[in-house]
């Protein structure tokens, strides 16, 4: 039987929102975790890439998200406890790699569409 939902938030389910892993402006907690801020920070880097101001190789892009990864796992699987700016420093980072992976990607399809009309 179905249950009907009511007065439901809606909540991040991408991210933790944990009070001790979150900045704080004005007494109010963001609305994700440090680690995320970097991360939606650096997907304003997008129209640099979109309009080729800089271009990261494939490799340089991927290697920009392994220290979030890094620090990520080493927290969930070690007794190591990180700080808030190196989260945020190096969600940014992430951030920024994942913006040129998907101008990368998105100048491949580009190409690959181009390729069937010749």
């Amino acid at each position: 039987m179905l249950k009907k939902l009511t007065n439901t938030k809606v909540s991040y389910v991408s991210c933790h929102r944990l009070p001790e892993r979150s900045f704080f402006w004005k007494g109010k907690q963001f609305p994700v975790c440090s680690r995320c801020t970097g991360i939606h920070l650096g997907y304003l880097s997008f129209p640099l890439f979109l309009f080729g101001v800089i271009q990261f190789s494939w490799l340089t892009a991927l290697l920009l998200m392994l220290p979030t990864i890094l620090d990520g796992l080493t927290q969930a699987y070690f007794a190591r406890e990180s700080n808030n700016w190196l989260r945020f420093s190096t969600g940014l980072i992430a951030g920024i790699g994942a913006m040129s992976l998907v101008s990368l990607i998105g100048i491949q399809i580009g190409l690959l569409i181009l390729s069937l009309f010749n």
